[in-house]
C-alpha cells in the first residue's frame, strides 16, 4: 500500500461543449510547466459524472502519477443553472416560503416578478409570521413557535419539502435574535422531513433578490444531492480516489460537497469565475515579462467558440463582483457573483441560453463572418456556426464563413510560425475567400480591424478606470485575435495582452486553485468608533468564517472591504468584508474514514429530464412589437365629469420608465412599486387618472409619498403604511378626499399616488399633476410653497411606519418646520415612513400644480420603448425630446462614458458628483467624440443640481441647473440611472429639460428649487422655453 502523502490537485470544469481537466502539482508552481503534469479535453456527455469520470481517468494515466497522491478533486459545472434555465420540472421541486416580516411585505408575494412559468413550478406556498428587524436591530415583531407550527402543518397537507425562512434584515441578525435560525430548528421540530433553507445563509441584504435566491436553491436542493452523489461516487468508489470533492462557487472559492448540496445556488455560474482565476494563475509569478508580482486590476478575456467572457480580476486573484443585482432565467438575485460580460450568441439561428444575456459582443471561433456590399464591407455574428464548427468552417471543409477561417488564413500568410497553422487545411479557406474578392489581404486586414473593435469595446465597458489596463488573453477561439509582427497584440486602452501557456483549459486551472472564503454583510453602530476600527472588528468576523468554511488561518487573508454610511439613520453603517485562504486539507478525513455526509432520496435518485414544452409555457410576452406599440391607444372612459384614463399594465410600465427619468438621479427606482401596483392590478385593482379640470374648486384632494433611506427600502417591503397615513389624517378630520396627487412625480414617489388611488385602497381617482414637476431631496420644495408663502401648506399631516405607530401633527409655522420634525422621528421608526400630506383643494390643484406629469412619464416611457422596439436606441434621446417639447424645451447636453464618481452621506442626503468623459456611445464607431469634447461634470445632492461642461483646455461652462431637469440615462436602453447607480464605464447620454414655469417665473420658485437653495453661488439661466405635456386624456378622448 502506497504511504506517499497526498499533495496534487485535479480541477474539472463541465462545460456546455468540453469537460476540461487538469493534474496540477503545487509544489512545482514555479516551474516552467506551473505544475500542470497533465491535462484533458473531451466532450461533456447527458450525465456528467460521466465525463468527469473519464476525464479525471485520462489524467492519471497521462502523467502515471499514484492514485494515492491525489489531494482534492474540484469541479466547476454549469449542471445546476440549467436545470433553472431550462426550467425542468423533473430537476425544480416546489418551495414554501415562511417570512418572517410581521405586517410588511404581504403586498408582494414571493417569485411576483418571475416569468410565470417558473413560478408555476416553484413558489407555490407563503406564510407570512411575526419577526423581523429594523435596521438599527430592534425587533419589528417576536417570533412566534405556534404560528410556525400550523404554517408547518398546512405545508405538510399540500405535499411540500423544500421551505426557504426569510426574515427583514435576518443577514444583519449575527449576534442577536438570530430570528431565521430559531425558526428553522421550530421547522426541523414540526416536519423533521422538510428541508429548510436560511436565506442569511445564501445572499446579502435586499430582501426580495435574497429571497429568490434562497427560493431557487431550495428547488434544486433534492437534484443537487443526487448530482454531487453521482460525483462523489464517480471519484470515490469506481476510480478509487480517498481524496475530498469541492465544488467551485460563484466568488472563485470552493465548497465542499457536502456543503455544495446544502447551497447549490452559489455555484451557478462558476464557469467564467474559473477562466479568470486560472487566467491569473498562469502569469503569476512567471516573470518579470509578465510583471507577475505587480498587484493591479486585470481583464481576462475568454474567447470561446459561440461566447466571450471579459471579467475583472481583483489584486487578491479574485474576480471582481457584479452590481447588488444579477439576473439568472429572468430572475433577480443578489448572492455573491463575478462581474462578466458574456456574448450572447445564436448558434445556427438558435438563441443560445437567451436568459444570460448582459451587454454582449457576438465574437468567438465559431462567429459567422458575413461580407456586404456597403459599408462596413464585413460584420461578425452574433451568430456561431458554435460545436459544429469542425463540420461546418471552410478550413475544414464547410460552407460557412467563420472568424476561425479568417484567422487561420491571415496568419498563415504573415506568420510562418502561428499557433494557428494546426487548425484545420488553410488552402480551403484560402481559396474560398479568392472567389469572392481579389484583395484577401484587404479583407483579412478587414476582419482583424473588426475583431480588435469589438473587443476594444467591451474591455472599456468593464475597465474600472481611465487607465490603461492589462488582458490576460485565453481560451480556445482565443486564436482570432491576430499578434503584429512582434508577436504582440496590440488593443486600444491596453498596456498590454498576455496569452499564457496552457490557456485552453484555464477554467480547470481555477478550479484546481479554488481557495475558501469567509464573508460578513452586516449594519453596525459607528458611534463613538472610527471607520477603521470598525472594518477591523468586522474582519476578524470574515477571517473567522473563512477558518470555519476549512482555512489555514495564517493563509487568511482579506481580499475585499466596504463600509456604506446609512442615508437618514444615525451612526450606522453597512459593512462588507471578504477573507480568502488556502484549504486546510488536514482537517478533511479521507473517504475511507467516513460515510458520505448527507443522503440521497429513493425519489430522487434518478430522474426523467422533463423541460416546460412550449405551449405549457405562460411567461408573460416580452417586448412588443414597433407597430402594437405606434398603434396602441390607452383606454380612456367618459363620465359625468368629463373622463378618466384607466391604467392597463403597459401604461403602468411605461409611466414608471418615465417617472425614474424625470427624478433627475433621486426619488428612489420605481420598479419594487411597478411590481406591487402591477400585482394590485393582476389581482383585480381598478387605477384611474383625471386631468387637473376634473375637479371642482372646493374638491378635496389628497397628497402622499415616502420618507427614508432607500437601504431600508430595499429590505423592508411596504406593509399597509401609506394608506395607514392616510387613514389617520382624514379619520381625524371626519371626510374623505375626492382624489389623490403626488408629490413628486420623480422617482419612486411618481407611483404611489397611483397606488393610493386604486380602487382596492382608497378607490379615487388620481390627478395628472404633482408638486414638482421633477423630484427634491426634501418634501419642502414643492410648488404649493413657492405660490402660497411659508406658512404649512398641508395640515394637519401625518407619517406612519405600518407597524402601528402613527404621528399626526397638527399645526405647524412652515413646511420646512413640520419636514424637520418627522425626519428627527424617522430613527425612531424604522428609518422609513409614508407621509400623508393635508388635504388641499380642487382650486390650489388647478394654480399650483405641475400639469400632466403622468401623462409626460407615460411619453417618455413610450418613446424609450418605441426605440427599443425598432432597435433604435442611438436615437432615443431625441426620440424622449421630441415628448417633453422638442429643441426648444430640450437638449443632449453630453454623450459619453462615466470616468468618475464621488460619494459622501451628509445629514442623510446623498452628496456627490458624476464625471462624464466624451465618448461614442452607439457602438457603431461613429464616435460621438465629433459632438462632444471634454468633460462634463454633474454634482448633485440626492438629485442632480447643476451640468458643468469642460473642454479640453480645462474652461467650464454650466450648461444646466435646478429646477431645470438634469437627466442621466443608459445609452443601450433610454432608462433612467439614479445616482445610487452611478458607477464608472457606463455608456450615458445626459438630456436637460427646462423646468416647469411654476418654479421659474417668480424669483420665489429659484429661491426654493434653484442652485442656491443647494448651497451652489450660481445664477440660474433657463436651458429653453417650458412646453406644457399634452395629456393623454386630451389626446386620445377624442
Amino acid at each position: 500500500m502506497s504511504t506517499t502523502k497526498p499533495y496534487l490537485r485535479i480541477g474539472v470544469d463541465v462545460g456546455g461543449t468540453n469537460t476540461d481537466a487538469v493534474l496540477l502539482d503545487p509544489i512545482a508552481i514555479s516551474s516552467h510547466n506551473r505544475g500542470i503534469l497533465s491535462w484533458h479535453k473531451s466532450p461533456t456527455t447527458a450525465n456528467p459524472s460521466e465525463g468527469i469520470e473519464n476525464v479525471v481517468k485520462a489524467l492519471l494515466q497521462n502523467a502515471e502519477v499514484d492514485a494515492q497522491s491525489i489531494a482534492s478533486v474540484t469541479i466547476g459545472t454549469t449542471h445546476f443553472i440549467n436545470a433553472v434555465v431550462e426550467k425542468d420540472q423533473s430537476r425544480l421541486a416546489p418551495v414554501a416560503v415562511l417570512r418572517l416580516c410581521g405586517p410588511f411585505s404581504r403586498s408582494v408575494p414571493p417569485g411576483v416578478d418571475w416569468p410565470s412559468d417558473l413560478r408555476s413550478i416553484i413558489c407555490a406556498y407563503c406564510g407570512f409570521l411575526d419577526g423581523g428587524l429594523e435596521i438599527d436591530g430592534q425587533i419589528i415583531r417576536h417570533i412566534n413557535e405556534e404560528q410556525v407550527k400550523e404554517e408547518c402543518e398546512k405545508i405538510k397537507v399540500v405535499g411540500i419539502r423544500s421551505i426557504v425562512v426569510n426574515g427583514i434584515f435576518a443577514p444583519a441578525d449575527v449576534m442577536g435574535e438570530r430570528q431565521e435560525e430559531r425558526v428553522g430548528e421550530w421547522v426541523k421540530k414540526y416536519y423533521p422531513e422538510a428541508e429548510v433553507v436560511l436565506s442569511k445563509k445564501v445572499a446579502n441584504l435586499g430582501f426580495i433578490e435574497r429571497e429568490n435566491a434562497a427560493i431557487l436553491n431550495a428547488s434544486i436542493l433534492a437534484f443537487a444531492r443526487r448530482t454531487i452523489s453521482q460525483f462523489q461516487k464517480a471519484i470515490h468508489h469506481r476510480l478509487a480516489l480517498s481524496c475530498p470533492v469541492f465544488l467551485t462557487q460563484n466568488d472563485g472559492t470552493i465548497l465542499q460537497a457536502e456543503d455544495a448540496a446544502r447551497l447549490p445556488i452559489r455555484t451557478f455560474n462558476s464557469g467564467p469565475t474559473n477562466s479568470m482565476c486560472g487566467a491569473a494563475f498562469l502569469v503569476k509569478g512567471a516573470g518579470p515579462a509578465e510583471a507577475s508580482s505587480k498587484k493591479e486590476n486585470m481583464l481576462v478575456v475568454d474567447i470561446g467558440g459561440t461566447t466571450t467572457d471579459v471579467g475583472m480580476l481583483l489584486p487578491s486573484g479574485l474576480p471582481r463582483q457584479a452590481a447588488a443585482v444579477t439576473e439568472i432565467a429572468s430572475v433577480r438575485m443578489n448572492f455573491s457573483c463575478p462581474d462578466v460580460k458574456r456574448s450572447a450568441l445564436n448558434i445556427l439561428g438558435v438563441l443560445a441560453n437567451a436568459d444570460e444575456i448582459t451587454d454582449s459582443i457576438g465574437l468567438g471561433g465559431g462567429s459567422i463572418v458575413r461580407l456586404h456590399d456597403s459599408q462596413p464591407r464585413l460584420s461578425i455574428g452574433p451568430d456561431s456556426v458554435g460545436h459544429r464548427i469542425t463540420e461546418r468552417a471552410l478550413v475544414f471543409g464547410g460552407d460557412i464563413h467563420t472568424t476561425t477561417d479568417y484567422a487561420v488564413v491571415s496568419q498563415s500568410l504573415t506568420r510562418s510560425d502561428s499557433s494557428s497553422q494546426s487548425i484545420g487545411n488553410k488552402q480551403l479557406a484560402l481559396d474560398e475567400l479568392k472567389k469572392i474578392t481579389t484583395d484577401v489581404l484587404d479583407l483579412l486586414n478587414e476582419h482583424e480591424v473588426t475583431v480588435r473593435k469589438m473587443l476594444e469595446g467591451i474591455i472599456d465597458k468593464m475597465k474600472t478606470s481611465a487607465d490603461d489596463v492589462s488582458v490576460l488573453l485565453v481560451g480556445g477561439g482565443a486564436v482570432i485575435v491576430s499578434p503584429d509582427q512582434d508577436d504582440k497584440v496590440v488593443l486600444n486602452g491596453v498596456s498590454r495582452v498576455i496569452r499564457p501557456e496552457y490557456s485552453g483549459v484555464a477554467n480547470a486551472i481555477g478550479a484546481a486553485i479554488a481557495r475558501v472564503s469567509g464573508i460578513v454583510d452586516v449594519v453596525l453602530n459607528t458611534e463613538g468608533r472610527t471607520t477603521a476600527s470598525v472594518l477591523e472588528e468586522v474582519s476578524k468576523i470574515a477571517i473567522g468564517r473563512a477558518v470555519e468554511n476549512g482555512a489555514v488561518r495564517e493563509t487568511v487573508e482579506i481580499a475585499e472591504m466596504d463600509a456604506i454610511p446609512i442615508q437618514y439613520v444615525a451612526n450606522k453603517c453597512r459593512v462588507i468584508v471578504k477573507a480568502i485562504g488556502d484549504f486546510d486539507f488536514t482537517r478533511v478525513p479521507s473517504v475511507t474514514e467516513q460515510e458520505e455526509s448527507f443522503q440521497v432520496d429513493a425519489a430522487t435518485s434518478d430522474y426523467t429530464k422533463n423541460p416546460l414544452k412550449d405551449k405549457e409555457k405562460t411567461e408573460t410576452p416580452s417586448v412588443h412589437s414597433a407597430g402594437f406599440i405606434s398603434s396602441y391607444k390607452p383606454a380612456i372612459i367618459a363620465n359625468e365629469r368629463g373622463h378618466e384614463w384607466v391604467l392597463s399594465e403597459l401604461d403602468l410600465e411605461w409611466i414608471s420608465c418615465g417617472c425614474y427619468i424625470l427624478g433627475t438621479g433621486g426619488g428612489g427606482t420605481p420598479y419594487p412599486h411597478f411590481v406591487r401596483l402591477r400585482e394590485m392590478m393582476r389581482n383585480g385593482a381598478k387605477v384611474r387618472v383625471v386631468e387637473p379640470a376634473w375637479l371642482t374648486d372646493t374638491d378635496v384632494v389628497a397628497c402622499g409619498g415616502a420618507k427614508g433611506s432607500p437601504t431600508v427600502s430595499m429590505e423592508k417591503l411596504p406593509g399597509d403604511e401609506m394608506i395607514e397615513s392616510q387613514n389617520t389624517v382624514y379619520n381625524y378630520l371626519g371626510y374623505k378626499p375626492v382624489a389623490v396627487i403626488d408629490l413628486e412625480i420623480g422617482g419612486g414617489n411618481g407611483l404611489q399616488g397611483l397606488i393610493l388611488g386604486a380602487s382596492t385602497n382608497m378607490n379615487i381617482p388620481t390627478i395628472d399633476g404633482d408638486w414638482m414637476g421633477r423630484a427634491y431631496p426634501v418634501a419642502w420644495q414643492i410648488t404649493p410653497v413657492v405660490w402660497g408663502g411659508d406658512k404649512a401648506q398641508f395640515v394637519p399631516t401625518a407619517i406612519s411606519d405600518g407597524n402601528g405607530n402613527n404621528m399626526l401633527m397638527l399645526s405647524g409655522t412652515t413646511e420646512k418646520i413640520i419636514e424637520r420634525a418627522f425626519r428627527a422621528a424617522l430613527a425612531e421608526m424604522g428609518s422609513y415612513v409614508a407621509c400623508a400630506k393635508g388635504p388641499t383643494t380642487g382650486a390650489k390643484v388647478k394654480a399650483w400644480a405641475v400639469e400632466n406629469t403622468i401623462s409626460l412619464s407615460w411619453r417618455i416611457g413610450r418613446a424609450a420603448a418605441l426605440c427599443r422596439a425598432e432597435n433604435n436606441v442611438d436615437y432615443v434621446a431625441d426620440a424622449i425630446i421630441n415628448q417633453v417639447g422638442g429643441p426648444e424645451a430640450s437638449k443632449v447636453l453630453f454623450k459619453g462614458k462615466i470616468v468618475g464618481v464621488e460619494r459622501k452621506t451628509v445629514k442623510g442626503h446623498v452628496y456627490g458628483e458624476v464625471i462624464i468623459g466624451a465618448a461614442d456611445v452607439s457602438g457603431s464607431g461613429s464616435g460621438s467624440e465629433e459632438n462632444f469634447k471634454g468633460q462634463l461634470k454633474i454634482p448633485f445632492k440626492n438629485e442632480n443640481v447643476l451640468a458643468v461642461r469642460v473642454d479640453e483646455d480645462g474652461k467650464e461652462e454650466i450648461v444646466a441647473s435646478v429646477p431645470d431637469l438634469i437627466c442621466v440615462c443608459d445609452a443601450s436602453s433610454g432608462e433612467a440611472i439614479g445616482t445610487p447607480e452611478y458607477r464608472y464605464g457606463l455608456l450615458v447620454f445626459v438630456l436637460g429639460i427646462q423646468g416647469s414655469e411654476k418654479w421659474t417665473s417668480i424669483p420665489r420658485g429659484l429661491e426654493i428649487g434653484g442652485p442656491r437653495a443647494f448651497g451652489m453661488d450660481v445664477d440660474y439661466k433657463p436651458l429653453g422655453t417650458f412646453k406644457k405635456p399634452r395629456s393623454v386624456i386630451e389626446e386620445f378622448s377624442s
